[in-house]
């Protein structure tokens, strides 16, 4: 859920599914367009089980994104430091007999100058080749000058706006973590999900910050996830990715009805090691301690959280204000997403660390 439905990134039960596809997930229709409408289909029986590097590389299912976000930092030729977070994530969507649409949305939270910067891009691609599990030479994809290609947890990224632009190499410290045990989850009529991420990616290369080249290195965080859902109305979530000093990762988020209620919270912790663990969602607790209302769309969102885990308590702090977008004109809604930092104690140890927040679904209609 990264993102629209970006970002639909965890564990879903079947509602969550359907209510994440309502809120832009990637195959609503971009401006201008107008795709065909899916259909129920039987769901294969059993599945074949995730297999890496094969299920890197795009599929023939009806949704697929591959979504990053992390935080870096450089030093200019001056001396100056300079702070970032970043997103970027491709969508594929397929929809009968339509050629595959791409869409981008690329961001760039300067941490330095306190502004917040983002772009969106749609390419329908006729000779998309899509191996669908049947290739070991990872992904490769582009959407004009915007690239993101990987194999093996080795990625490099690559992305533009007007004030800056990023090329990133990205490695992964850990195995990928398979949600819900082994990366699968099935819905019944609601269709299939597959799901893993990369949550430790140690980040090296380049930003042009206003026609300035900085040399930077970070931490990013990978999702992909694809499969055959069917869109239906639905509220929306608060997504949380927490990388904290220890080297342990937790996602967690919480889906909301249209009425605002919790319909399901679910937590995904990696140790040091790489292990996941399920955190049980009974024992997860999300208070809101600010608010913040958007200049441009007069969307309330919440600002700043207090995590309350099995083991302890985090606090999730928004870097910025204002990290929204608007991205009506590709996957046809607004959300926040942004870079956060985080403090608290888990197991007695008091801990620092940065991550990044999802919210959708704050605003009518979204």
């Amino acid at each position: 859920m990264h993102r629209i439905a970006r970002y639909i990134i965890t564990l879903l039960s079947l509602g969550t599914l359907l209510a994440l596809a309502a809120c832009g997930v990637p195959g609503m229709v971009p401006q201008g367009h107008a795709l065909p409408a899916a259909a129920p289909t039987a769901t294969p029986a059993p599945l074949p089980p995730l297999r890496l590097p094969q299920d890197e590389a795009p599929h023939t299912d009806m949704t697929e994104w591959w979504y990053y976000t992390g935080h870096f930092r450089g030093t200019d030729a001056d001396g100056a430091q300079h702070q970032y977070g970043f997103e970027l994530t491709f969508f594929q969507v397929l929809r009968g007999n339509v050629a595959p649409i791409y869409i981008g949305h690329y961001a760039v939270s300067d941490l330095t100058r306190g502004q917040f910067h983002y772009d969106q891009r749609v390419l329908p691609e006729p000779n998309a080749v899509l191996p669908n599990g049947t290739t070991t030479s990872g992904f490769h994809l582009a959407i004009n000058d915007w690239t993101m290609r990987g194999l093996n947890g080795y990625d490099h990224l690559v992305a533009s706006e007007p004030d800056y632009a990023i090329d990133l190499d990205l490695v992964s410290q850990k195995p990928p973590a398979l949600h819900n045990g082994n990366g699968l989850i099935t819905y019944g009529i609601g269709g299939f999900s597959y799901y893993y991420s990369r949550t430790h990616m140690v980040v090296s290369g380049t930003i042009r910050d206003h026609g300035v080249t900085i040399p930077v290195s970070g931490l990013a965080w990978m999702d992909h996830q694809w499969g055959n859902f069917i869109p239906t109305a639905g509220g929306g979530w608060d997504w949380f990715s927490l990388q904290l000093s220890n080297d342990v990762e937790y996602m967690i988020y919480r889906l909301r009805d249209t009425q605002g209620h919790i319909l399901a919270t679910v937590g995904s912790r990696i140790d040091a090691q790489g292990i996941t663990t399920e955190v049980p969602g009974s024992r997860i607790n999300e208070q809101p301690i600010g608010s913040w209302t958007s200049p441009i769309t007069h969307i309330t969102y919440p600002a700043g959280w207090r995590l309350t885990l099995p083991n302890g308590t985090l606090t999730v702090t928004p870097e910025l204000a204002d990290q929204e977008l608007v991205t009506t004109n590709t996957t046809g809604n607004t959300y926040w997403e942004g870079a956060c930092s985080i403090s608290g104690t888990l197991d007695g140890q008091s801990l620092s660390g940065q991550g990044y927040t999802e919210l959708t679904g704050y605003g009518a209609g979204q």
